[in-house]
């Protein structure tokens, strides 16, 4: 079960990972954005400072190319997070519209150009929505942390093997994904 007070205590983090998913610009990089995103206290950073300190040996133009060839054009390091387990599928087309319906339950609108599984719309959907108090919100959340670990595991994998500098950057996602897990204690008979 998902810990939603924990997870509405890391928006701004959430922001952070996408804004770095994004395409990158000259404002991706800019000192201000990491320190005012982490704290040395959060799961994530760690693998976050190894990204980070990793993409401050490019220029933005080694940047740009390395995000355009890896997470554009290599089919399993995709930032659609439905694509590597559905491919074009009927399945993948109701995933797509549930996640629709979830972000409009929220408040958010979609513009008609993006998908509803791209992980910088989902990061920013976590960073953006307001949840607190509704009741459909421990459900919805389910199915979105669901679909972002699922997808977001095979996306760490592939960026792996091409030793990409994206790697630690995921690994630190999925450390805050986990931190939000809400641990069931048994009862004791």
């Amino acid at each position: 079960m998902i810990d939603l007070d924990l997870l509405y205590e890391k928006k701004q983090i959430f922001g952070f990972f996408a804004k770095q998913f994004s395409y990158p610009d000259k404002m991706t990089f800019h000192p201000s954005v990491l320190e005012g995103s982490l704290n040395p206290s959060d799961p994530s950073y760690k693998d976050v400072k190894e990204y980070w300190d990793l993409m401050q040996t490019y220029s933005l133009d080694e940047i740009q190319e390395m995000y355009t060839y890896t997470l554009d054009f290599q089919k399993d390091a995709t930032l659609f997070m439905t694509y590597v387990k559905y491919g074009d599928s009927k399945e993948r087309g109701q995933t797509l519209a549930r996640l629709k319906v979830l972000y409009e339950m929220f408040g958010l609108v979609m513009p008609d150009s993006e998908l509803s599984d791209s992980l910088p719309l989902m990061c920013e959907f976590i960073y953006a929505a307001e949840w607190k108090g509704d009741p459909r919100a421990q459900q919805s959340f389910s199915m979105l942390l669901a679909v972002l670990e699922d997808g977001s595991y095979h996306l760490m994998k592939a960026l792996e093997k091409y030793e990409s500098p994206y790697h630690p950057l995921v690994k630190g996602m999925r450390e805050e994904f986990k931190a939000c897990i809400r641990r069931e204690v048994p009862a004791n008979d």
